[in-house]
């Protein structure tokens, strides 16, 4: 039974749980493969908010003591958890970066209620933005007897990893859901340079010229990718490429929503300062823009009197925002479930393309300004997969 937990400790209460938690698994309380409880269960159980237990049991699962399987709860792993474990159902591992990744939250529920409508269990863990972590998950996975690997990685390189590389020599089925540039690895996403070149398209139709874009440090290529729709769409439209509009954050640690959110932040004041300023600016994502936002109200600026914004990604807070903010739409539901359709299809040893890839949508919302809004419209809903 859990401890009672010391209110007036300094110890934060989450972390109190955290070490009840390991105590119980060391003194053989809980075992290998145990379900913890629910967070219900435990928020009774510890006398605390859901929100607390949350907490508890995502900071255990990035130290890999436990695992979550999505829709079932949450257990208690081990390195050494033997493929027995799995041998009465069908398992597809799940390895995420982060599970606060708003775009990678998003997905999770398209994946799992494929997966479950398929009959396989989803496995989910999170690789806490180590590479090495990640890595160690999918050696973990494949003992557990996984039959295939959907992934998340933390690699923004041209080519994909060794141990990936492994996988595919190894004809593992996996698929990647992260972007991965080189053609011969198998990916399933969205044409991220025609999401770019949408972005900018639509600053430039609603009459901006200046047209700036945010990223987040050189060395992310998917950033890059998206760029390269930004220069296209200036270059077909005659407006000529300024370097200085390329505004990059200069962080190499970036992978959570809360970074990126004050990132923007951060941009914001730096934005207020600058002599010349653009019209307009397309963000690499839809949490950093956000931040940018918050930063420029509490600076008495205006989106989009004094600045259009578009975002990328239209996570859950992108309408709800102080000015609800233009982005691109990812498929992710497509994506999704596609991608457990495909893990499927190799399982069963069938011959399936190596890429995947869906054109994203412009959402229009308040933040640019347009003439042509309208709430919620969309435009270019093109969704079909285009095989590359």
């Amino acid at each position: 039974m859990p401890e009672k937990l010391k209110f007036n400790d300094p110890t934060p209460l989450y972390e109190q749980i955290q070490i009840d938690i390991k105590k119980r698994i060391e003194s053989g309380e809980l075992n290998v493969g145990d379900q913890v409880g629910s967070q219900n269960e435990l928020a009774r159980e510890y006398d605390v908010s859901v929100i607390t237990i949350k907490k508890a049991l995502l900071n255990l699962v990035n130290e890999g003591i436990l695992y979550t399987r999505v829709g079932k709860g949450t257990y208690v792993s081990d390195q050494t958890f033997s493929k027995r474990k799995f041998s009465d159902q069908k398992t597809i591992g799940l390895v995420l970066r982060d599970l606060k990744h708003p775009f990678f939250s998003m997905i999770v529920q398209s994946i799992e209620e494929e997966a479950y409508n398929l009959g396989y269990t989803l496995v989910l863990t999170s690789s806490s933005n180590k590479i090495e972590k990640e890595e160690y998950q999918i050696k973990n996975f494949k003992n557990m007897g996984v039959e295939g690997l959907i992934i998340a990685s933390l690699s923004l390189e041209y080519t994909a990893t060794n141990y990936i590389q492994k996988l595919h020599d190894d004809k593992f089925p996996y698929i990647m859901i992260s972007y991965m540039h080189d053609p011969q690895y198998w990916f399933i996403g969205s044409d991220h340079e025609f999401g770019g070149y949408l972005a900018t398209e639509h600053l430039i139709k609603t009459g901006y010229k200046r047209i700036g874009y945010v990223h987040i440090g050189k060395g992310n290529l998917l950033s890059e990718v998206r760029k390269n729709g930004y220069s296209r769409a200036l270059m077909d439209y005659g407006i000529p490429f300024d370097s200085k509009l390329i505004f990059s954050l200069r962080k190499e640690q970036f992978d959570s929503g809360e970074d990126r959110v004050e990132l923007g932040y951060e941009f914001g004041s730096e934005f207020i300062n600058m002599k010349q300023k653009p019209e307009a600016l397309f963000f690499y994502n839809d949490s950093t823009a956000l931040g940018f936002i918050k930063s420029l109200n509490e600076h008495n600026f205006k989106v989009p009197n004094d600045i259009a914004i578009v975002g990328y990604d239209d996570i859950e807070l992108a309408k709800f925002a102080s000015v609800p903010l233009t982005t691109i739409r990812q498929p992710v539901s497509k994506i999704g479930s596609q991608a457990v359709q495909i893990i499927h299809r190799r399982i069963n040893g069938e011959d399936v393309t190596n890429r995947t890839i869906y054109r994203p949508e412009l959402v229009i919302r308040n933040s640019c300004g347009s003439k042509v809004h309208s709430n919620n419209n969309l435009i270019n809903q093109q969704q079909e997969p285009e095989g590359i």
